[in-house]
């Protein structure tokens, strides 16, 4: 236990030291990992964490991205998610998104990208876009709350007649 507790600090203590002597957590090279929460997106698909209870039909999901800055200030990103509907005969769906994130000023956190879900016969296809403010809490944790809004791209997700407005706030820890 002890030599757990020692390893833990070890890692705790190198990761700020690493943050504070590569210069800001958006430089060229370094590497996010970033979990949101949405609220208001129930039908686009979740990289992050939601809960969600409709008509007595509860829903969740569990997802995440990693990004890696190609220059200061950009990040190419990609996601992956798994989640339920919580109707019956409709099995867990896989969610996924790819796209970048431009940090305007280091802090303002601009991003496009293209997001699905797949499961059952159903593969929606959406255009997010969002925008938001990025609080760091430390030189290489972020939080960032944000308004994202996605465009129906196919069929499946209503060829742009079923588009959807939310609210995420994610949490981002920088390497």
């Amino acid at each position: 236990m002890k030599k757990l507790l020692l390893f833990t600090a070890l890692a705790v203590f190198g990761l700020n030291a690493n943050a504070q002597e590569g210069g800001d957590a958006t430089d060229q090279g370094s590497i996010v990992i970033e979990v949101n929460t949405g609220f208001g997106e129930a039908s686009t698909s979740n990289t992050g964490i939601s809960l969600r209870s409709v008509d007595g039909n509860t829903s969740w999901g569990f997802g995440g991205e990693v990004g890696y800055f190609v220059m200061d200030d950009l990040a190419v990103k990609a996601g992956l998610g798994y989640g339920d509907s919580g109707v019956d005969g409709v099995d867990g769906r896989l969610n996924w998104k790819i796209g970048g994130k431009y940090y305007v000023a280091g802090q303002f956190p601009v991003g496009v990208d293209a997001n699905g879900s797949s499961g059952n016969d159903f593969s929606p296809l959406w255009l997010g876009i969002q925008a938001g403010y990025a609080w760091f809490v430390a030189d290489n944790v972020s939080i960032e709350p944000g308004l994202r809004y996605g465009l129906g791209m196919n069929e499946d997700a209503g060829d742009g007649d079923f588009n959807v407005f939310g609210l995420n706030i994610g949490f981002n820890v920088y390497f």
